[in-house]
């Protein structure tokens, strides 16, 4: 293998292969974050198996300033690449607050109205009386969620978390419509 990394190709492979592993790892650290330990474990072993082949070949070619290159141009593109790929999966949940001084009730209900669970609360905020909005949705639905707060009330005060679990709630017991 080392004779591949470390012929004429060998730059474009070693890029390409940091490319994998960096990205790979970024899956791996989102996946133990949320508790997937099997997936954490499994997309783990991949990417240092890549990452040893790779390093051990740049290692011993330090003399190349191409392989030095290709390895260090690879993880900066390697981190672009799975940050690019986790936020197109977008797997999880988004936990968000909506505080609005005016049309609290009104985004409530055009969220219910396609298909979200929404919590409402009364508030006292720094001007006076606010309305919260809360719902958690699947990540996948932040634009959609954000469009609607969007065309209720532009000016209110928008904050998303990423929950580490939920249990119970309509999220887990049925379908959106």
């Amino acid at each position: 293998m080392e004779q591949i990394l470390a012929g004429p190709f060998g730059p474009i492979l070693i890029f390409l292969l940091r490319i994998g592993d960096v990205s790979l790892a970024t899956l791996r650290l989102i996946s133990a974050v949320r508790g997937n330990k099997l997936i954490a474990a499994s997309v783990g072993f991949v990417e240092i198996l890549i990452w040893i082949v790779v390093v051990g070949t740049v290692v011993r070619n330090l003399n190349s300033p191409l392989l030095v290159l290709a390895y260090a141009g690879g993880f900066a593109a390697g981190t672009w690449v799975g940050m690019t790929i986790e936020e197109r999966l977008a797997l999880g949940l988004a936990e968000i607050r909506v505080v609005s001084r005016a049309a609290g009730v009104e985004i409530a209900e055009a969220l219910r109205e396609q298909g979200f669970g929404v919590t409402e609360m009364l508030g006292q905020g720094r001007e006076g009386r606010v309305e919260i909005v809360y719902t958690v949705v699947q990540r996948r639905s932040l634009k959609e969620v954000s469009r609607v707060v969007e065309r209720w009330d532009p000016e209110a005060f928008v904050r998303v978390e990423e929950p580490r679990s939920i249990q119970r709630g309509w999220l887990l017991s049925r379908r959106r419509k």
